[in-house]
Order: C-alpha cells, then structure tokens, then sequence
C-alpha cells in the first residue's frame, strides 16, 4: 500500500488573487498547528505572505485625525468633557470635534498622550465644516 505524503507548501510570495485565495485555504488548514512543528512554521509564513499582499491589494486607510479621536473616545468610554485638560473649554472641544476648527501643535501632542494615539495620525490635515 502506498503511503501518501503531506503535501508541501512552496513559499513565494503571492502575486494573483487565484494564489492569495490558496495561500488562504492552506492557512485555515494549518492554522492551529503548533508552532514549532513544520506546519506551524507553514502557517507563521502563509500569514506572513497573505499580510503583504493585502498590504498591497487591500490597503485600509486610518482614519482622519477627528474620527480617530471620535473612536478612541468610544473605545476609552471618554466624554467631551474629558478633553477639557488636552483641548481647552466645552466650547473649543465641540468646535474641533465638530470640525469647525483646526487643532493646534499643542493640541495635538496632550491629544496623543492622553489617548494613546500616534501625532502621526493627529497631525494629518483634515477638511473644516464651515
């Protein structure tokens, strides 16, 4: 009787959405292999390889500076009013919020601190409501 061998996964990096679609049928294959077991590393590289081509195909864009605020806000359960120390008065954190005003340098840095967000994604520009 012959023996069947496992068949073996060819690392490359994936270039088609026919290749993208196997790479992800064999990850749900593999998945929950141990890590360090060949199909562990099977895995560790297929997630590897999927990552970089959605990077590429399927890039998803952060948010603008106010609706990253707005969600980190949610996240963290915060208020307007818990602003107050990072932004100023009742009425300049609706104003931001709202987009009827820009943040400014300061602004953005108590923002980045006190809810853990990159100035990165702060200081990119964003469109006024005026």
């Amino acid at each position: 009787m012959k023996k069947s061998t496992p068949t073996r996964f060819k690392a490359k990096l994936l270039k088609t959405p026919k290749e993208y679609g196997l790479a992800l049928s064999r990850l749900e294959e593999v998945f929950d292999s141990p890590p360090h077991t060949d199909k562990g590393q099977e895995a560790e590289l297929l997630a590897l390889l999927i990552e970089e081509y959605e990077d590429k195909h399927y890039k998803i864009e952060s948010p603008d500076p106010i609706e990253a605020i707005r969600i980190r806000m949610e996240e963290l359960e915060l208020k307007q009013k818990d602003l107050k120390g990072s932004i100023g008065s009742a009425g300049i954190i609706s104003e931001i919020l709202n987009r009827k005003r820009k943040m400014t340098v300061k602004m953005i840095r108590n923002l980045s601190e006190q809810l853990k967000l990159p100035a990165e994604i702060l200081i990119k520009d964003y469109k006024l409501n005026v």
